[in-house]
């Protein structure tokens, strides 16, 4: 089945469009955006190099022939996707690209794509952990500061991170093309259930598309970042010796 990508980019910009009028609509959302940016440019950058830096490992040089082992934003920023992850809280940066047929032979083609895959949203994992951990510092060392305006600013920035590492990390695992977690789910799939999925990959861009135009993925994905979230605060606070912050 052929999908018109003409279509799917209207239907996104019809999304942003919407983001966008939210924006300027709602009080404090402006402010929101402005603290996030710092947050999309580390989640993206780093969610790329994780899966240059795995391709990289496992005997495949694609990546660093395109300069993607690096930390530079530029390198790794995809327009649209930054734009949408902007305004609509979910997007992708510039994919990497790799060969499977220069992956080292120690373990299976569909075992090595799904590490490859499965490293961006680990790193971004990693992140909100780090982070988490740092904003709990700040508490923990620095109260004066963290009651300062500046300390508020930068604990709301350190959330932003957290938030947005966590959204981009769970929401690749979904477990349908074009995200991580198909690439994932397929290492574990018998031959012919791999093949047929490759097959129809078409098909579940069509309904991942769906899902994710009426809604229903942010109803499933957004509980499932809060609860991460809720959980990851009360850990790193109780690491510090703190109440929930």
């Amino acid at each position: 089945m052929y999908i018109d990508r003409r279509l799917i980019f209207l239907i996104i910009a019809l999304m942003l469009f919407s983001s966008l009028m939210s924006l300027f609509s709602q009080e404090g959302a402006l402010l929101s955006f402005v603290l996030s940016i710092p947050g999309i440019l580390i989640a993206i950058t780093f969610h790329e190099f994780a899966h240059a830096f795995a391709a990289d490992k496992l005997g495949d040089d694609t990546p660093r022939r395109q300069g993607r082992l690096n930390l530079n934003p530029f390198t790794h920023l995809d327009l649209f996707g930054t734009i949408m992850l902007v305004f609509a809280r979910f997007g992708w940066g510039k994919p990497v690209e790799i060969n499977p047929r220069n992956f080292n032979r120690d373990i299976s083609l569909s075992k090595a794509e799904a590490i490859v895959a499965a490293a961006g949203p680990i790193m971004n994992l990693i992140l909100a952990l780090v982070f988490e951990l740092i904003a709990c510092a700040v508490v923990r060392f620095a109260p004066a500061f963290y009651a300062s305006t500046a300390g508020m600013v930068t604990y709301a920035i350190l959330t932003s991170i957290v938030t947005i590492n966590l959204g981009l990390g769970i929401f690749n695992l979904i477990p349908l093309p074009p995200l991580d977690g198909s690439k994932i789910l397929n290492a574990f799939l018998p031959y012919n259930a791999r093949n047929w999925m490759d097959a129809h990959s078409q098909i579940f861009e069509i309904v991942f598309i769906a899902l994710w135009i009426v809604g229903i993925l942010g109803m499933i994905i957004n509980p499932l970042i809060n609860l991460a979230y809720s959980g990851l605060a009360h850990l790193c606070a109780s690491i510090f010796g703190l109440t929930v912050i």
